[in-house]
């Protein structure tokens, strides 16, 4: 078990939020759930998100998420991160920008090719700023625009 775990209170959609999560992603599991009595609804959970763990709780709508905390996601390649922008999309989440989509719990994901993450790593400057300004141009992250921004730089 990790010494820190991320708790995400939900407003009252804690139970939908991981049965999403757990089959959208792989390595992922439902560990406990707890119900305001035994037929009531969740009212926390434990749950592993891609083999990250978190706690949840449905703790009413005093409690909201901002784009601060994100969930980030990283891609082996453009088809994985199609993949999960896809099942995001389908399931009513947000896109915004750079990357970014909040899902219809209100929780926010970046979803990142592995690629971007090796260009942006280069030691020319002018090909960084040149993949960082393609990228502050993208709704979803795309490998090849990606590829070609650094190329011309």
């Amino acid at each position: 078990m990790s010494k820190v775990t991320p708790f995400l209170m939900f407003n009252d959609q804690l139970e939908a939020a991981i049965a999403f999560y757990t089959a959208t992603f792989p390595d992922s599991e439902i560990k406990n759930i707890a119900r305001n009595g035994s037929d009531g609804p969740v009212m926390s959970a434990e749950f592993v998100v891609g083999g990250q763990k978190f706690m949840g709780y449905n703790g009413g709508s005093y409690f909201t998420f901002t784009e601060g905390f994100s969930l980030y996601v990283d891609c082996a390649d453009q088809a994985e991160v199609d993949e999960y922008w896809d099942k995001l999309v389908a399931a009513g989440a947000t896109p915004t920008q750079c990357g970014w989509i909040t899902d219809p719990f209100g929780l926010s994901w970046q979803i990142v090719p592995r690629r971007f993450m090796e260009l942006i790593g280069d030691d020319n400057p002018a090909k960084v700023q040149a993949v960082m300004a393609a990228m502050m141009e993208m709704i979803k992250l795309d490998v090849a625009e990606l590829e070609k921004a650094y190329e011309a730089a």
